[in-house]
């Protein structure tokens, strides 16, 4: 991180904590929400298909960049399916980066080529093992190591959602992110459990073991991009929702946290690990702000 940026995002931090200040500093655009797979634990897929046009996302951009956001995400449905005329998800980036965004990051699910070292990381799904990522995400695993063994930047970071089906290989893709070139990171959520995918959700137990293998990969040098220190509100769902400082828009909607804020009841079963480690540190948690610190320096 540049250290011009560092200090704006200080900057921010101070004037929320000691202001009690709500304006975003990180959004999310959802460029579409076509995708090429169905995998079991979403419920955000081809709901419309709809690619939305670039002038649109360029509004949004300015939109959100007006507000104060500085940290912008590209997600989907599957962001590289996007693309007007000659124009492609790269094009995003340079524009997002040109406006004045000082992070801009891309959520993809791996299986297109990746030539994108314009973005400061790109956030890759992989869901275990290749058994259970495969019986997660259908036979995409091999496709989605060789697109990240070919990709033309290290500035990926594996992105898994932790599940009933994958809850036993965390500790699979904690290895494979210290070993694949072109990695630079791991991060992690718990499974948040939409109407449809209730079942899939962990119990309290089960978290705490997963956070003791994650902290156990952090000890032996795994570059994991979470905050141990937000563990224990993650586990025990204690950690205040929604994220005022995180907004998302899709097809110019504006809505506070996540797309998933309007589902009764889903906030208090959130399973995002940003979202336990932003109201953390926006509510003054020492720990979680000096591990911030160390962690967004190190990786970003």
């Amino acid at each position: 991180m540049k250290f011009s940026s560092f200090l704006r995002f200080a900057g921010y931090g101070v004037k929320s904590i000691l202001g009690r200040e709500h304006r975003p500093i990180l959004g999310t655009i959802i460029v579409t929400d076509k995708c090429n797979l169905k995998c079991r634990h979403c419920s955000v897929n081809n709901i419309t298909a709809v690619i939305h046009p670039h002038a649109q996302i360029q509004s949004e951009m300015q939109q959100l960049y007006g507000m104060g956001v500085r940290i912008l995400f590209f997600c989907g449905g599957e962001t590289f399916l996007w693309r007007e005329g000659g124009k492609t998800l790269r094009d995003l980036v340079v524009e997002a980066k040109a406006m004045g965004f000082l992070i801009v990051n891309v959520v993809t699910n791996g299986t297109f080529p990746i030539d994108l070292p314009e973005a400061d990381l790109i956030l890759l799904s992989l869901d275990g093992d290749r058994e259970r990522h495969n019986a997660i995400r259908e036979n995409t695993y091999d496709t989605i190591l060789t697109n990240i063994r070919n990709a033309t930047a290290d500035n990926i970071c594996l992105y898994m959602a932790i599940n009933q089906i994958n809850k036993g290989a965390v500790r699979e893709v904690c290895l494979t992110a210290r070993d694949t070139p072109n990695i630079r990171a791991v991060s992690f959520n718990f499974h948040t459990p939409y109407p449809d995918t209730k079942e899939l959700a962990l119990s309290r137990e089960e978290k705490a073991v997963c956070c003791q293998v994650i902290t156990r990969m952090m000890r032996e040098g795994v570059p994991v991009f979470n905050l141990k220190s937000a563990f224990p509100y993650l586990i025990d769902n204690r950690f205040p929702t929604p994220c005022r400082q995180c907004v998302v828009m899709e097809n110019g909607k504006l809505s506070t946290c996540g797309r998933c804020i309007e589902v009764p009841g889903l906030c208090e079963q959130c399973g995002y690990f940003f979202v336990a480690e932003y109201t953390l540190l926006f509510r003054g948690n020492l720990r979680v702000i000096l591990e911030m610190l160390r962690t967004y320096l190190k990786y970003i």
